[in-house]
């Protein structure tokens, strides 16, 4: 019976002494750098971005508002295109909500207004986990049948392997004329009973890729 217990109790100490070697073999392995950027299409996650702006009524009471549906990509060759839901606008006040859908953007005609841009993929092509990478990019955006050109700096960072990160360095400014937003401004303004509505707001946004 002793044989036995001891027999047992050395199989038991080469099983540990063997899992032992395979967990330091395993920890002691580098891991494989994850493949390039560059190469691959990159689809909008949709739960993970955001993007917001404030807007300014009588000429001191600032408000964020945010859109709760982007959906886009970039493709392999650098083309970049966001599809903003104008319908999930949010301002947390339902009639301003309704307003804003129905009387600013019309969205039964304007579904969405669409950002472009043409990145160049040789800037982000050795972007390792981690690493984050600086640009600007000159976005055109379309809304209810017109279109103006805006910079926007953007940090671009490796969150994983298979994920990136793009968030503005600063907002960017639009101006209710370079879109031809003025009268359904003025409109808003006249339906709310106020005296004024600044006809520039403040744009910021997280917009996350995978693939």
């Amino acid at each position: 019976m002793l044989k036995k217990g001891m027999n047992a109790v050395n199989s038991i100490a080469k099983m540990s002494a063997v899992a032992g070697a395979l967990i330091v073999a395993a920890c002691s392995q580098t891991p494989p750098e994850p493949g390039p950027v560059t190469g691959s299409v990159w689809t909008v996650d949709s739960d993970a971005t955001k993007l917001s702006y404030v807007s300014v009524k009588q000429g001191e009471i600032a408000e964020v508002n945010t859109f709760e549906q982007l959906t886009g990509s970039v493709s392999e060759s650098g083309e970049a295109v966001i599809e903003i839901d104008l319908a999930s606008v949010s301002t947390l006040v339902d009639i301003r909500d309704e307003r804003m859908r129905d009387v600013f953007f019309i969205v039964a005609d304007n579904p969405a207004a669409t950002v472009t841009a043409q990145i160049d993929p040789a800037a982000f092509e050795n972007l390792k986990v981690g690493q984050s990478v600086q640009t600007t990019l000159d976005t055109t955006v379309s809304l209810k049948g017109v279109e103006a050109g805006f910079d926007a700096e953007v940090t671009v960072t490796r969150a994983g392997e298979n994920r990136i990160l793009a968030v503005s360095d600063k907002p960017v400014m639009v101006y209710a004329d370079s879109l031809e937003l003025t009268e359904g401004l003025a409109q808003l303004q006249a339906l709310a009973g106020l005296d004024s509505i600044t006809p520039a707001v403040p744009v910021s946004f997280s917009i996350a890729f995978e693939r």
